[in-house]
């Protein structure tokens, strides 16, 4: 029986107010049914050779700094490392579609995003090394910290993008996410929060096939997860997650769409993680050499290199010198991670608290007293020897 079969229901209509009833038409939300290319197809001919060219640039100096990130934690200079070789498309476009004063934020496997944003490579592995803290100040780049938990960082972004529309700032936050993040509640409250608040965030998923060793279809039966965004009451767009100038271009058009007002934008980018999760990953527990390979042929950097030299816009010399700059900044970031750091062990108790608490005070002067003692017998040993 329904609400309206009831005894002196007939009676009893009201009018529902406007805020009542939601968006009932999905079809200007749903994604294309298939992802979005500009590389091979004649929309690559509007692009900006300079922006192609740039693109390439990056993608080559990403693919090194993987490889020499993944380098390190076989040395010991890291402790662990999530690569993101395959996924350099994503990180670079991801970047380079922000103006200075938006903010990033990123996931832990977003470190070549923030460095191709402009932070120090050595202070974005920081944490990675086991160091305090994030190793940067997120104000001053306007990167928020490199976050581990899956998915967290997606409500922070809808808050502070949230609070600089409040302001009057002129400010986007595109907070990047990984496939598995999409399985988390803080995805849920983050993209439910941003629709009705018409937040300028953008939603960048990178689907890159597996969480961990999970893949997709065991964690969604949903079409896409950019489908997901009709839920939700904001635009879905599907893209090649490996074509950076496709990834660029829906990037900067949901981006320029946060900034005009008009709300967040979901955007799944379909790509493939070629290495393992992280460096202490079997990846050949869970996938075959096969379904690499098939992925290999799709690599960001060959496609992009493949359509500039296919244009003329780019040569071997060219290539040459972006690999030449990509091996310095490897070079410059291996010599400055095998330094070993200098550290200040009472650096323990500082930033714990705003005000030390009585036991935090106990620990710092006995750790005083036991660095003082040590020192004094340096020094008399010393003294011995002469």
């Amino acid at each position: 029986m329904t609400v309206q079969e009831l005894p002196g229901a007939a009676a009893y209509r009201p009018t529902p107010p406007p805020a009542w009833k939601p968006i009932t038409d999905p079809a200007p939300l749903l994604p294309d049914p298939e992802p979005y290319r500009v590389l091979g197809t004649e929309a690559v001919a509007d692009l900006d050779p300079e922006l192609l060219l740039r693109l390439h640039a990056e993608l080559v100096r990403g693919r090194r700094y993987n490889a020499q990130a993944t380098a390190l934690t076989k040395q010991g200079r890291l402790a662990v490392y999530p690569s993101s070789t395959g996924q350099e498309a994503c990180e670079i476009a991801a970047a380079l579609v922000l103006e200075k004063r938006d903010w990033l934020f990123p996931s832990y496997r977003d470190t070549l995003a923030a460095v191709a944003r402009g932070l120090d490579p050595v202070e974005a592995l920081t944490l990675l090394r086991g160091d305090r803290h994030t190793g940067y100040d997120p104000r001053e780049h306007r990167v928020a910290p490199l976050c581990t938990p899956l998915a967290t960082q997606l409500p922070h972004a809808v808050g502070l993008a949230h609070a600089a529309r409040l302001k009057g700032d002129d400010v986007v936050a595109l907070a990047m996410v990984g496939d598995g993040g999409t399985s988390e509640g803080d995805f849920h409250e983050a993209l439910n929060f941003a629709a009705v608040w018409k937040a300028p965030v953008v939603f960048f998923v990178q689907n890159n096939g597996f969480a961990i060793s999970v893949p997709l279809a065991k964690q969604t039966a949903a079409p896409s997860l950019a489908h997901k965004a009709v839920g939700y009451g904001m635009p879905g767009r599907l893209v090649d997650g490996n074509d950076a100038a496709a990834v660029h271009q829906v990037l900067g058009e949901a981006v320029a769409r946060a900034r005009r007002g008009e709300g967040p934008t979901l955007v799944e980018a379909v790509t493939y993680r070629m290495d393992a999760h992280t460096n202490a990953d079997d990846a050949t527990r869970y996938r075959g050499d096969s379904e690499v390979e098939v992925w290999r042929a799709h690599d960001p950097v060959r496609l992009m290199e493949r359509e500039l030299t296919g244009r003329g816009l780019l040569d071997d010399e060219g290539i040459e010198q972006a690999r030449e700059a990509a091996e310095r900044m490897a070079a410059a970031l291996r010599d400055r991670m095998n330094a070993d750091p200098v550290l200040e062990p009472m650096d323990l108790f500082a930033h714990v608290y705003a005000e030390q608490t009585v036991q935090l005070r106990e620990q710092e002067a006995l750790l005083r007293a036991e660095l003082d003692a040590e020192q004094e017998h340096h020094e008399q040993s010393a003294e011995a020897g002469r």
